[in-house]
């Protein structure tokens, strides 16, 4: 092989890695791996309607937690 396809081809690798590492840690830090309990859950929660009933609880925790917010904020 040319030496020049070999520089051209690790170079493209080298870039890609990149960026899949930029995405990885984009994702990291924006929460996208913190739902720890996922898998845990799923057992729990066999049919349609428990699923929706623990999405709407998830959702109620979610708006107590953003209301306190608003409330404990500092002025």
């Amino acid at each position: 092989m040319d030496n020049g396809i070999v520089a051209m081809m690790l170079g493209a690798s080298i870039f890609l890695g990149g960026v899949a590492l930029i995405a990885f840690l984009w994702a990291v830090k924006n929460g996208q791996f913190d739902d720890e309990e996922k898998f845990l859950n799923a057992v729990k929660f066999d049919g349609v309607e428990d699923l929706n009933d623990a999405a709407m609880q998830e959702k109620k925790k979610e708006e107590l937690k953003k209301k306190k917010q608003r409330e404990y904020k500092p002025e």
